[in-house]
């Protein structure tokens, strides 16, 4: 997959994802007026002007002011800037024109903002004059425009004379992030400064540079070309093995072959499984049991205890470990939701309460964190809220939905909620965190990153790096894990990512103290991988998967009911727990090598 950065991941509507390339500047102020008439009964306007017909720029920058002189507030206005031409309309090389900012989101009647434009490249053109339009877009169309007319003298700063790229380290290991130094100066020798060059390998896809470090895929001799212009300067690396692997070895099972396995939680010495779905076609067994089992040595089953549902999708403990949660899809009595359950005796759960109101549609995942119950409902519901103070009596507190696709997993951590929102991707919320003043009864939205493929499943934050694994279940294409910066959370950015072609990704676990990723992949088995360190690009490319298994040989699931089928994993105190759809619960031993 070829992965590019994207420094804003949230397109207002009509905005381009790049910049735009009209080809031809325009010569004087354009203003388009959608909507007019006369009369207390005319429509209400949309109206934008500039403040300047021409903007000439003569050093870096200049500035401007777009004002709505219409009768109502319009928003998102999308600054889009055309390319750079010469006097016949060619196009200039290695130039272009950006705006500061790229949008505005809202303008009311009479408000104004200003907007900086900057020449931004290099190139190889003699002096003269060239033009740009900058437009001011409203659900793509163009409300107004301003031609901006760049002056090119012959000590422009922007022609690139010289480039020097070093970097601290030419001995890496494959997949380490080397950072890089780059020095452009001009024809007179002075520094340059903001100047990004484009980047190239020998032995081509050898690597890729993102955030200003080189990030080898392959190792031996690799040369990073580094261009601005017609200069360009060389770094040759000798890139030697990242050095890291593991090993997984089989060590018991807790064999179920009546039902098909769900989710699990592990909490002291005691499993919880959920069943899913219908085994052995029409007139089946249906998943309608919570099965636990004791791990203080080889499992050994405790209890299997029956609820109205024919899937048992999910199942958390509370940290303190007094309390459970397991949800309800496919009621025969309509009535899906949840049940809690009391761990007095963890050998044993009881129900507590069965909590139905307003869940009809079925549950698919929830998390619990200390008295609140995050809800996750099927269908276009979205998340539910609700107060579990008192265990007998939950009280919905609080909704949230995206307002298109559904609603798949929730994950809490240190007061952010993160919603796997299938096709409309990852959505963060404040919960707690104070970052926007939110609550679980007032949740206040803090991030969106739509553009994850579709099909965004599972999250997990790694508060230490500021990092987010987020798998695709995507069952038509090689599903992916998707690495998204979170490091400044009001602007994500995906940056890396890890394939495993021949199935999807499930549920997965992170080791944050070894930076190891435990990946359930379906009929791939359970997979490994170093999440350490720098991360950008093609993960799987760098030498960073450590292992793999498949425990019960291959065949999938479905297809051979006794065929690896690896649900989700979980690591606790050393000894990693792995629920598996065909044949229950196994565990598993990971040697770091």
């Amino acid at each position: 997959m070829s992965l590019s950065h994207r420094s804003h991941t949230r397109l207002s509507r009509g905005r381009a994802a790049g910049r735009s390339r009209t080809g031809v500047a325009r010569l004087a102020l354009l203003t388009l007026v959608v909507g007019c008439g006369d009369g207390p009964s005319s429509p209400p306007v949309d109206r934008l002007e500039a403040d300047v017909a021409e903007l000439r720029v003569t050093g870096s920058s200049a500035t401007f002011r777009v004002t709505n002189t219409g009768d109502r507030a319009v928003g998102p206005v999308d600054l889009v800037a055309s390319q750079l031409v010469d006097a016949d309309g060619v196009e200039v090389p290695g130039r272009w024109v950006e705006t500061t900012p790229s949008f505005i989101s809202t303008l009311e009647p009479g408000a104004s903002a200003a907007v900086v434009v900057r020449v931004l490249g290099s190139g190889t053109a003699l002096p003269g004059t060239f033009a740009a339009t900058v437009e001011a877009r409203v659900d793509g169309t163009a409300l107004a425009d301003v031609r901006v007319v760049v002056e090119v003298r012959a000590d422009d700063p922007l022609i690139v004379g010289g480039l020097e790229i070093s970097a601290a380290e030419v001995a890496v290991r494959q997949g380490d992030g080397i950072p890089l130094q780059v020095r452009a100066t001009d024809l007179n020798g002075a520094v340059l400064e903001g100047f990004t060059p484009s980047w190239r390998t020998r032995p081509a896809g050898a690597g890729i540079v993102l955030d200003g470090r080189f990030h080898p895929y392959r190792t031996g001799a690799v040369e990073l070309i580094g261009q601005i212009g017609v200069v360009q300067d060389i770094v040759a690396f000798e890139v030697e093995p990242r050095g890291v692997g593991g090993r997984f070895e089989f060590v018991a099972r807790g064999e179920e072959l009546t039902y098909f396995t769900s989710d699990l939680w592990v909490y002291g010495d005691h499993a919880y499984l959920g069943t899913w779905g219908t085994r052995g076609g029409p007139g089946g067994v249906s998943g309608n049991t919570l099965f636990t089992w004791n791990v203080s040595g080889a499992p050994v089953r405790t209890a299997a205890l029956q609820v109205e549902a024919r899937t048992v999708n999910d199942v958390k403990v509370r940290d303190d470990g007094r309390l459970a949660v397991i949800t309800h899809e496919g009621s025969d009595d309509g009535l899906n939701g949840f049940t809690l359950l009391d761990l007095a005796n963890p050998a044993e759960p009881e129900p507590i309460t069965r909590f139905t109101e307003t869940l009809e549609t079925g549950v698919h995942n929830v998390w619990i964190e200390g008295d609140w119950l995050y809800v996750v409902v099927d269908g276009p519901e979205g998340l539910r809220i609700v107060d579990i103070s008192d265990p007998t009596a939950p009280r919905i507190a609080a909704t949230y939905y995206a307002g298109s696709s559904f609603l798949h997993d929730v994950y809490v951590r240190e007061g952010l909620a993160f919603l796997s929102h299938w096709d409309e991707g990852l959505i963060v919320l404040d919960v707690g965190n104070g970052i926007a003043g939110g609550s679980p009864e007032t949740p206040v939205e803090i991030a969106h990153v739509p553009d994850l493929r579709g099909e965004t499943h599972n999250t997990w934050y790694w508060p230490e790096t500021g990092y987010l694994f987020i798998g695709e279940e995507d069952f038509g294409t090689p599903g992916i894990v998707h690495v998204v910066d979170f490091s400044d959370p009001r602007n994500p950015v995906e940056v890396a990512n890890i394939e495993s072609p021949g199935a999807t990704p499930h549920n997965f676990w992170l080791d944050e103290d070894t930076g190891t990723l435990f990946v359930g992949w379906y009929g791939n088995g359970i997979q490994a991988f170093d999440v350490t360190g720098h991360l950008a690009g093609e993960l799987d490319r760098q030498g960073r998967q450590l292992g793999g298994l498949a425990y019960d040989g291959s065949g999938g699931c479905g297809s051979r009911f006794r065929a690896t089928c690896t649900w989700a994993p979980q690591l606790v105190d050393g000894r990693l727990f792995v629920s598996d759809r065909n044949r229950g619960l196994v565990e598993l031993r990971w040697i770091r090598e």
